[in-house]
């Protein structure tokens, strides 16, 4: 439920605002009580950060699309998740990221490949 509810706000669908709440804490409170919500990338953000803890391969294709999302915190977080769970079909996204003009998605990126790759490595060599 949760996973569907993350690739469901990363494709910009609406979601129940209780889960929005848990995934963005104080600053989603919005999201029960009403009022004005933040920049809308926020929610895409929130919904990779829950993606980091609870993985389910379904959500692979959200995270693949969120690497080339416009906001470079997504991207950031998109390639966090991507190193975490070892997306072998990151890799590629994940190289071109590496000229991204933010540093930290470029940080991100370059950590991403190196866990995802080290888990191929491993993989071949058992």
């Amino acid at each position: 439920m949760v996973v569907a509810a993350c690739v469901d706000l990363l494709a910009g669908r609406e979601v129940d605002g209780h889960i929005v709440h848990a995934l963005g804490g104080p600053p989603a409170q919005w999201a029960v009580t009403g009022g004005a919500p933040g920049p809308d990338y926020w929610l895409r953000v929130w919904a990779l950060r829950g993606l980091l803890w609870l993985w389910d391969d379904v959500a692979a294709q959200a995270v693949l699309d969120a690497l080339s999302d416009p906001a470079w915190r997504v991207r950031e977080m998109a390639a966090k998740v991507a190193g975490r769970h070892r997306i072998d079909d990151a890799v590629s996204a994940l190289v071109m990221l590496r000229d991204d003009p933010v540093v930290r998605v470029r940080a991100a990126a370059r950590s991403a490949i190196q866990k995802v790759t080290a888990s191929s490595e491993q993989t071949f060599d058992h």
